[in-house]
């Protein structure tokens, strides 16, 4: 079953060498990630799940020391996802990050995998693998990478769109309520047309707690460049 569950947001922006001389603009975002990866290592979970929105060849499960590069950034950085044999199929960006950031924390040598969500796949789907998810091990934990709208402000990825603070401010009231009813509500059109990439991976969340009964609590919420930007611990 699910013992805990951290939030994070998946901008590649996040790893300092991609932001060079913008990094500082995220430490805010990189230190609350910290502090939720932390709340998953104290869970001392037996299988730990990485999951977040893929394109169609980063779908699907991921093993084991799978790895991602952010040379398609600029950089010459690669991470690996856990401890195991190099896989030949990469990581998605958002579990390269995912990845990047556990290389941060003082992680356990428990069994980690990584899981590309398609941004459209259907909520009721979402909660299904969620659920199955949850059932892979007697103390799950994810990590759930994700962002919220990229309509916030005229020069947000998707120029501004009046509806996007409202559904910001939903998902991060959700998120810190550990929500798990409101996060099944998350409007899929109404995300795909904000660019919200975080609505799969989100509901996912809601389908892995459903039984589980955590607590959350929001760590931090922001929406720089327009995008919006959550973290959040469940336990």
């Amino acid at each position: 079953m699910l013992v805990a569950a951290a939030v994070c947001p998946c901008p590649p922006l996040l790893v300092p060498d991609v932001a060079a001389g913008a990094a500082p603009e995220l430490d805010a975002a990189r230190t609350a990630c910290a502090d939720a990866l932390g709340v998953l290592a104290a869970a001392r979970p037996d299988l730990l799940v990485v999951l977040g929105p893929a394109e169609r060849d980063g779908r699907g499960p991921h093993a084991a020391g799978a790895t991602g590069s952010f040379h398609g950034f600029g950089v010459d950085l690669e991470v690996r996802l856990g401890a195991g044999k190099a896989q030949e199929r990469p990581l998605p960006p958002s579990l390269a990050v995912g990845a990047w950031l556990l290389s941060r924390v003082q992680w356990a040598d428990g069994p980690v995998e990584g899981l590309g969500v398609a941004e459209l796949l259907a909520a009721e789907r979402c909660e299904a693998v969620g659920r199955e998810l949850a059932a892979r091990a007697e103390r799950v934990a994810l990590v759930v990478m994700g962002d919220g709208s990229a309509c916030r402000t005229l020069k947000a990825p998707g120029y501004l769109d009046e509806r996007a603070a409202d559904f910001d401010a939903q998902t991060a009231r959700a998120l810190g309520a550990a929500d798990v009813g409101a996060l099944k509500a998350l409007d899929e059109s109404l995300a795909y047309e904000l660019k919200a990439a975080g609505r799969a991976p989100w509901q996912v969340l809601a389908g892995a707690a459903e039984t589980a009964g955590l607590a959350g609590q929001l760590l931090y919420e922001d929406a720089p460049y327009g995008v919006g930007y959550f973290v959040a611990a469940w336990s």
